[in-house]
């Protein structure tokens, strides 16, 4: 068996706030990852919606090359707190106690990502201006789906049927557990 992969810092204190604020629902290592690399693609201003402690945007930062800007939204004050705690020395990251469509002001995004999950609605059409042409929207926290249209617990998610039918992007279904699913969803540049 190989040794666990290194986390970095600054996710390791992200961890760690969420550990003292009691909060253990947070992006997993194997979403982090991705989100990092994504990142590292990425210029401009990223953003992500539901910041919970901050693990994502963690991640997101750990990958983020030099002069890239990151704005996040959590509903919950507590949890923007806690967040806003592992960035006070970067000015490069904001953490607003706010809806997610307070940011929406500061559309459009080179890298958008939003915890879905299974049950979530958020809809292309939601979004699609906060993206720029060639721009990435990642959507976590889905279970796998194997069939077509995707079903969980016997019924079909629109929303995830959607994202990866609608023309406006190229997206993918990635799994990045068995037990874990990413919607990558880019943005088509218009011609």
């Amino acid at each position: 068996m190989s040794a666990p992969l290194e986390v970095p810092p600054i996710v390791e204190r992200a961890f760690a706030v969420g550990r003292k604020a009691g909060y253990v629902s947070f992006c997993r290592n194997e979403t982090g990852r991705l989100l990092a690399a994504l990142a590292a693609t990425r210029s401009g201003t990223m953003a992500e919606f539901g910041t919970g402690c901050g693990v994502g945007t963690a991640w997101l930062r750990s990958g983020a090359p030099a002069g890239t800007r990151l704005l996040t939204a959590e509903l919950d004050p507590t949890l923007a707190r806690a967040a806003s705690e592992i960035f006070t020395d970067d000015p490069s990251v904001e953490v607003l106690a706010a809806d997610w469509q307070s940011l929406t002001e500061h559309a459009p995004f080179s890298l958008l990502f939003m915890d879905a999950g299974d049950q979530a609605d958020i809809a292309v059409d939601a979004v699609i201006d906060l993206v720029e042409p060639g721009g990435i929207v990642v959507l976590d926290d889905l279970t796998p789906c194997e069939s077509w249209p995707p079903v969980v617990g016997g019924r079909v998610v629109a929303a995830r049927e959607q994202w990866l039918t609608d023309d406006r992007f190229t997206a993918a279904e990635v799994m990045v557990a068995p037990d874990a699913a990413v919607v990558i969803a880019t943005r088509r540049r218009i011609d």
